[in-house]
């Protein structure tokens, strides 16, 4: 019987994770700025399903409180899901100082709180998995998803250093990758839109405003399916560092990849010319390259 740790669970992801794992018998940690829509949603669970209040963006001691509470109720933590996040449209130029740090606040350092909690128990456990939601937005970004996809992007990055960092007691970490599915994560309630609108980006970043409106609870994902892909994840005995979930993100994704490929092809003799001579001892152990197990 596996023990979840859920945040951002009252819907979208959140809570078709959470009704999947209570329907196969598991006990779920199910958090949420406000716990009774959880309940609302779950009834008949009280026996396997601990409700609790956790706004990420809180100091660290209310996710510390919250763990300490599911470890109270249930013994433990097997799988902890960093779901909690929103998005941000807008250009660069676009955004504020206030709005950039609000979606970092919860998009990355909510999820570094609640990780950093919820690590020391599965060290003395010997055992854990971590799933980060990313997005597809964290490995491909667009015009007008600026600062929402830096911050997947930094989810990933810390993604693959604590896959390396708590691989040695036992606690395996994955990012997802969702691309566009059928959720409420084009309501003004989860993306926010910056205040500023500047004209000249009208054809670039105001095209996603546009392609949010006419897309929203059209998307091609389907949330159930998703949330399954999560269960079968989090149930697999090697996962891998990244899941990208939806055809359109595998697309992508592999884009991206040559187009990188391209890139590096194109300008490898430049940047192989920045080094020092071969057999130069003024080069020698100059960098971290090939020095640190950086390989995942």
């Amino acid at each position: 019987m596996t023990i979840w740790f859920i945040t951002g669970a009252s819907r979208g992801f959140g809570l078709e994770i959470a009704r999947q794992a209570l329907a196969q018998g598991d006990r779920v940690v199910a958090t949420a700025r406000d716990p009774r829509a959880v309940e609302a949603a779950l009834p008949g669970n009280s026996g396997r399903l601990l409700t609790l209040p956790l706004d990420v963006t809180d100091t660290g001691r209310a996710a510390a409180e919250a763990v300490a509470a599911a470890v109270d109720r249930f013994g433990g933590i097997d799988v902890l899901v960093n779901n909690a996040g929103r998005g941000l449209l807008g250009a660069v130029e676009e955004t504020s100082d206030a709005e950039a740090r609000a979606i970092f606040d919860i998009n990355v350092f909510g999820l570094l709180s609640v990780t950093r909690a919820v690590l020391p128990v599965m060290r003395r456990q010997g055992s854990g998995r971590i799933i980060n939601l990313s997005s597809v937005g964290g490995f491909v970004s667009w015009a007008g998803s600026g600062l929402y996809c830096a911050t997947k992007f930094a989810v990933e990055a810390l993604t693959e250093s604590l896959r390396i960092e708590a691989a040695p007691f036992g606690v395996q970490v994955t990012a997802v990758e969702p691309g566009p599915f059928r959720t409420d994560f084009l309501d003004p309630s989860s993306l926010h839109r910056t205040a500023a609108v500047i004209d000249a980006y009208a054809t670039s970043s105001g095209a996603l405003r546009t392609w949010a409106d006419d897309t929203n609870h059209g998307q091609a994902g389907d949330p159930v399916k998703g949330a399954a892909a999560v269960l079968l994840l989090a149930a697999t005995a090697e996962p891998p560092t990244r899941l990208p979930l939806g055809a359109a993100t595998v697309t992508d994704i592999e884009d991206k990849l040559a187009r990188v490929a391209r890139e590096v092809d194109a300008w490898r003799e430049v940047a192989g010319s920045t080094d020092f001579p071969a057999g130069d001892s003024a080069g020698e152990g100059s960098g971290p390259t090939g020095e640190l197990p950086c390989a995942v």
